[in-house]
């Protein structure tokens, strides 16, 4: 019964528009007041030590890195790498669009920051080349997916906090699923240009403005590379790997590229302000309501409720996923992953899933929910670049969403698509 009063609480502070870290603090605090009054004391220190950790310095530090990559020209270059690497396997702007989402969510750990930052450029200039807007928005909607998949990844870091796991482990179990999309996605996109004619004419391959464009990107293109090394193979810290891709940001902005500007700088900082302030008070007020179901032993009920169901491993995977699709629609990437893996982690070890096969999972599901409506952050990015409605370029992405689904159910059903490359590099899996 307390905890249907707190769901039901969570679900009316939420309805009356009141923003989601304050209806979960608001929650958790008027169940307090009911039910254990003498420990409202405790709260703010709950919601600091939530917020406050040394791995959270990540995350604002990659976001920012995103930001300064656009505005000091570095996306530019990722976009006109891709476009020399496909013009002589006649690729269109569809897949030019897919690889740089790649190469970008390898640096910026957002999908969001990866749909403003290439939509804004390639959306107009898809649409210039014949493909129409709900295809231009849907293809880059659907793959800026990958974003919060390919490592690194700031719901990965999110996980990593609340399950425990390795960050290394997670960004090398993330690297197989997100290649796949992306790969699948590449197969699609190469189809149906190819059906409604949106390819270009082949382009016969020109080494001098090839290697002209890879010298101009390297820059760009090595700094994934850095960042999934180091921190894998134990080089540096994910915050540290993540203050020097904000470094070097800057400095390829401004010696190399030489198009940062300080204007820029500023105008970098107040967005990831902005965006890591909305996330750390999510994770602090969310730290609250984790308490209390730790208090009411809710993760062991619902761990003793899907054991005595008898059902086979694979079946409890395949609810999960529908749960975890159902959830992303309605709530966000970050938010969804604190609320649910107190809840669903005990559930999957029991069933002898490792913490790294379900957070892969758990984020690729969730990276769904960015291009799915109401929600659907993505969606939302990518209507302000364009103004369509989110309806209509959901519905342009729909075709490309179908990969992702695939993939969540093969990551789900084989475990070794997440867990084999980090054993191989010497990761506990557990």
């Amino acid at each position: 019964m307390a905890m249907l009063i707190l769901l039901v609480l969570l679900i009316f502070f939420a309805a009356l528009g009141i923003p989601l870290a304050f209806a979960i603090g608001a929650s958790c605090v008027t169940y307090i007041l009911i039910y254990a009054p003498t420990f409202i004391t405790m709260l703010p220190q709950r919601v600091w030590n939530g917020a406050y950790s040394e791995l959270m310095i990540a995350m604002p530090l990659f976001m920012l890195a995103g930001e300064l990559m656009n505005t000091g020209g570095i996306t530019q270059r990722i976009i006109n790498f891709c476009m020399e690497l496909l013009r002589p396997i006649r690729g269109g702007l569809g897949e030019v669009n897919i690889v740089a989402s790649m190469i970008f969510g390898g640096i910026s750990g957002s999908s969001v920051a990866d749909t403003s930052a290439l939509g804004s450029i390639l959306i107009p200039a898809m649409e210039k080349e014949g493909y129409p807007p709900e295809a231009s928005a849907g293809i880059t909607v659907a793959s800026s997916t990958m974003g919060m998949i390919i490592p690194p990844s700031t719901p990965m870091i999110v996980y990593s906090m609340i399950s425990g796991a390795s960050v290394g482990a997670l960004f090398v179990a993330g690297a197989v699923p997100g290649i796949l999309i992306g790969l699948t996605q590449l197969v699609l996109v190469y189809i149906i240009s190819a059906k409604k004619g949106w390819h270009p004419e082949k382009v016969k391959f020109d080494g001098k403005r090839a290697a002209k464009s890879l010298l101009s990107g390297i820059p760009a293109l090595i700094m994934p590379l850095f960042i999934i090394v180091c921190v894998s193979f134990g080089v540096c810290t994910a915050s540290e790997s993540a203050g020097v891709a904000v470094l070097y940001s800057m400095l390829v902005g401004f010696f190399v590229y030489k198009e940062l500007t300080w204007k820029g700088v500023w105008e970098a900082l107040k967005k990831t302000l902005i965006s890591s302030s909305s996330i750390m008070l999510i994770i602090g007020f969310t730290t609250i309501f984790t308490w209390v179901l730790t208090m009411q032993k809710v993760p062991q009920t619902v761990g003793a409720f899907f054991m005595s169901l008898n059902m086979p491993a694979w079946a409890i995977a395949l609810i999960f996923d529908v749960l975890i699709l159902m959830i992303g629609t309605f709530i966000d990437v970050s938010p969804a992953i604190l609320l649910l893996t107190p809840i669903l982690l005990p559930v999957m070890v029991q069933y002898g899933f490792s913490p790294l096969q379900f957070g892969a999972m758990m984020i690729t599901g969730l990276a769904i929910g960015l291009v799915t409506p109401p929600v659907g952050m993505c969606l939302n990015a990518c209507n302000k670049i364009n103004r369509m409605p989110i309806i209509e370029i959901f519905k342009g992405a729909a075709p490309y969403v179908i990969c992702n689904v695939i993939v969540l159910i093969s990551i789900s059903l084989w475990g070794p698509l997440t867990t084999a490359l980090p054993q191989l590099l010497g990761y506990s899996i557990f």
